[in-house]
């Protein structure tokens, strides 16, 4: 399914309207559960609010955290200052084709809203891995979960899957990485109207 959708993620597709309106939404979401319905505590967000709005032109970035719930993507980018309704600036994101896409009309909004389809387990030369070095090249800004699934224990980061690496290894220009870390998103999602949550950048 998602590959007959390939044509919604173009920048293009209606003139972008679709893509305004899906980010204005989503972003609305995840500014109301971040900052008005929980406390975020940001350590460190300067570093990542100046990474994608001002770094070297044509210079791609990678960023990489941790995964507690589904809803990390796109709560953690609601905290206060991030210029979350700026489809230029916004995030592409790696996704499991198996829960993003499973119908058309998920596979319709998740790709208009700068979302790329992961199958899990596919390896490294899946096709949709090409068309993130494709956004790679394009000097896009670009998040990966590099577990590969949701852990919802307070425990360390767990062993890390080769795709990101692979990516970073194969991107035509060196992208920067910066590492993300959050904390208590799992509780958002289980809760909606959670406790405190942080999120550290380094």
């Amino acid at each position: 399914m998602s590959r007959t959708m390939e044509w919604a993620a173009r920048a293009e597709h209606l003139r972008g309207i679709p893509r305004k309106l899906v980010i204005a939404a989503v972003g609305g979401f995840a500014k109301t559960v971040s900052s008005f319905l929980n406390t975020a505590d940001v350590h460190n967000g300067d570093t990542l609010l100046r990474l994608v709005r001002s770094r070297p032109h044509r210079v791609p970035l990678i960023t990489v955290s941790n995964h507690m719930s589904t809803l990390d993507d796109p709560v953690m980018w609601g905290f206060k200052g991030f210029p979350i309704f700026d489809t230029n600036l916004a995030r592409w994101v790696l996704a499991a084709e198996d829960i993003c896409f499973r119908n058309a009309l998920y596979s319709y909004i998740f790709r208009v809203g700068k979302c790329i389809p992961i199958t899990r387990g596919g390896g490294i030369y899946q096709e949709h891995m090409n068309e993130a070095l494709e956004r790679l090249n394009d000097g896009e800004w670009l998040h990966t979960f590099p577990e590969g699934k949701v852990y919802q224990e307070d425990a360390p980061i767990r062993q890390l899957k080769w795709g990101t690496a692979s990516l970073i290894v194969r991107a035509p220009i060196t992208p920067i990485v910066l590492p993300i870390v959050h904390h208590g998103f799992h509780e958002v999602l289980l809760k909606f109207l959670g406790d405190a949550r942080e999120l550290h950048v380094w």
